[in-house]
């Protein structure tokens, strides 16, 4: 550590705009550049995106350094080469524990942002992005004895969602609670303006879990609002098969990827939106829900992490979101509860707010090692 500047190593997975990635590259692009911001020197290291080649790229200021997926279990001596204060897992995996081996003096810290056990695996296996074997891999790669080694030798562990901590406690089996920590969570640049005609979004990937299909089957039944799809498939046969089933609903506009990291064009989704619609098979805290919350919009979902959905829109278990959608637009009642939604984020996740909590834990684990060393 030189002065105030530090030195972290974002341990990650995926990386968003930096090949397909979802809710885990996010929460490391937005939480990176944001130190990067601060002055601080950011490093991720993370597996090659499938269809590239490059070792090293330059993101939003922050060093990529990647490996081949096959040379993992020898990456000692990339993750000594960094030479970071701060090691920080994007949710704990493989690399996790290849990096506390090759610097077993460093200072590791995981954040669990959707721990998984059997029941949520075998809803993955049951609706698999590409192929069930491809999944099978995934989850080798999080789940697996030297995984779970590393999250209880971590210094700290931290959760997105405090809906999290018992369910992190129990699968890693840690003597003490994981840590509140927000993920970063820009707020509208601009004033947020609704669009005059009712309009609904859906943000995310076209992936089976993820269920858009119940999302654009609720066009029909709502022919005078206008539903946003923002987000693309990753297995393309699928993708083609929702547009073959719901490509003719004239109230549908499919935007496509979005990366918010580059334009203000997902702001500018968010903000045109009354209601955002979440109807995935399974979820931790999807930072599109905060991200949603954070321009006003009401949230529709089955899933209710850290109240999200009951205290900011409607929470629907059993998935009907027919009524869940009729209930909130009848006299505007998404507005107030988008509102109450954009008030939290702004005291929890605001993307300076989220930041210090974050450089306030890297130092006060700097400073306690300096005193061990006295």
């Amino acid at each position: 550590m030189h002065g105030d500047s530090l030195h972290i190593c974002l341990i990650a997975s995926e990386l968003l705009g930096f090949g397909v990635a979802g809710g885990f590259g996010f929460a490391t692009r937005s939480l990176g550049r944001n130190l990067v911001n601060r002055g601080h020197r950011v490093t991720v290291v993370m597996p090659q995106p499938v269809g590239t080649t490059a070792s090293e790229s330059d993101i939003d200021g922050m060093t990529v350094r990647t490996f081949a997926r096959s040379d993992i279990l020898r990456c000692d001596a990339l993750f000594q080469s960094v030479k970071a204060d701060i090691f920080h897992s994007q949710e704990p995996s493989l690399s996790s524990y290849i990096a506390q081996r090759a610097v077993p003096r460093g200072i590791h810290v995981v954040t669990c942002r959707d721990p998984r056990n059997f029941r949520d695996w075998c809803v993955e296996f049951r609706y698999p992005s590409h192929t069930r074997l491809g999944l099978l891999r995934t989850a080798a790669f999080y789940e697996n004895p030297f995984t779970r080694r590393a999250v209880r030798h971590a210094e700290r562990v931290f959760v997105p969602a405090n809906s999290l901590v018992e369910k992190v406690k129990n699968k890693y089996r840690l003597a003490n609670s994981p840590q509140f920590m927000p993920t970063p969570i820009a707020m509208p640049v601009e004033p947020v303006q609704k669009s005059a005609q009712a309009t609904i979004c859906y943000v995310g990937r076209l992936d089976r879990r993820k269920r858009p299909d119940k999302f654009l089957s609720l066009a029909a039944d709502f022919p005078h609002v206008e539903f946003l799809v923002a987000g693309t498939a990753q297995d393309p046969r699928y993708g083609e098969e929702l547009v073959a089933r719901f490509g003719h609903l004239p109230n549908i506009r499919m935007l496509g990827f979005i990366d918010q990291f580059s334009s203000n064009a997902l702001s500018s989704v968010f903000s045109k939106s009354w209601i955002m619609v979440n109807s995935a098979a399974r979820e931790g805290l999807p930072n599109v829900f905060i991200e949603a919350a954070a321009h006003g919009c009401a949230i529709v979902s089955p899933h209710d992490p850290d109240g999200f959905a009951s205290q900011f829109g409607r929470h629907c278990p059993d998935q009907d979101y027919h009524a869940a959608i009729k209930a909130l637009l009848s006299n505007n009642r998404w507005r107030e509860l988008g509102q109450a939604g954009a008030a939290y984020v702004a005291s929890t996740n605001r993307s300076d707010l989220a930041t210090d909590q974050h450089l306030a834990a890297y130092t006060a684990l700097l400073c306690a090692r300096r005193a061990q060393r006295v």
